[in-house]
């Protein structure tokens, strides 16, 4: 994503020997037009798949896999281009791997989903169903980039965003360590903040300026974590 000048620069034109002023966006305070709205789109919704996958694994039913997998499915996912990251901490003497390389996808998840329904006629039917259907009819708009964040150690990612342009960013964890997360404008001010035990946040604004957001990623876990920043 390329973010757009963020400065307005007016064409001057001589009226009785004067110059027309240059207009200054104020760029003070949190940049967040808390009176916008928009509809959640394809980071949300593969949010949403990887916490359905989640709890169906946990429970071990077969039917909410199989609609984690419909979900992630219908999304459209692109690797994104080159953004900033800077990753702090103390490099970790023995990393301790995870069991994932990353958050699973469609084809992990209807296997999986395969797997739970066993005999099952009728969820075997589904599964077939949403195998055939494959990608068709997928919501595009989510861009995401992989870290493979050790325990201790954080990773802050610079994103623009355009003004008055609705925003979603999702973290994605693989389920190996928990993860903390903080959205922050270009004026510190904080946009989103999760501290709970989860490696899975999403946060949606719409900002009243062209700008830079600061994402903060914190593995607080024992193991690494290989996550999915996402936006739209």
């Amino acid at each position: 994503m390329t973010l757009k000048s963020l400065s307005i620069i007016l064409a001057t034109t001589a009226l009785g020997g004067m110059a027309l002023p240059v207009l200054a966006q104020d760029k003070t305070g949190t940049n967040v037009n808390a009176e916008a709205t928009g509809t959640p789109g394809g980071a949300s919704t593969m949010g949403l798949a990887q916490e359905l996958y989640a709890t169906g694994l946990a429970s071990g039913d077969a039917l909410t896999v199989l609609t984690a997998a419909k979900l992630a499915a219908s999304v459209e996912v692109k690797e994104g281009g080159e953004i900033k990251k800077t990753t702090t901490g103390d490099e970790p003497a023995d990393d301790a791997e995870g069991a994932a390389e990353a958050p699973v996808d469609a084809t992990v998840m209807l296997a999986k989903a395969k797997e739970l329904a066993a005999d099952d006629e009728v969820l075997t039917g589904l599964i077939a169903d949403a195998e055939a259907e494959g990608s068709r009819g997928r919501i595009g708009g989510a861009s995401q980039w992989l870290s493979r964040l050790p325990r201790g150690r954080s990773d802050v990612w610079e994103i623009p965003f355009y003004g008055n342009s609705y925003a979603e960013v999702a973290i994605v964890g693989d389920g190996d360590a928990n993860l903390d997360v903080s959205i922050t404008d270009e004026n510190g001010n904080v946009i989103c903040y999760d501290v709970s035990y989860s490696d899975k946040l999403y946060c949606d604004f719409t900002p009243a300026w062209d700008g830079y957001f600061y994402v903060t990623v914190e593995n607080r876990g024992r193991s690494r974590n290989s996550y999915y920043l996402m936006t739209n």
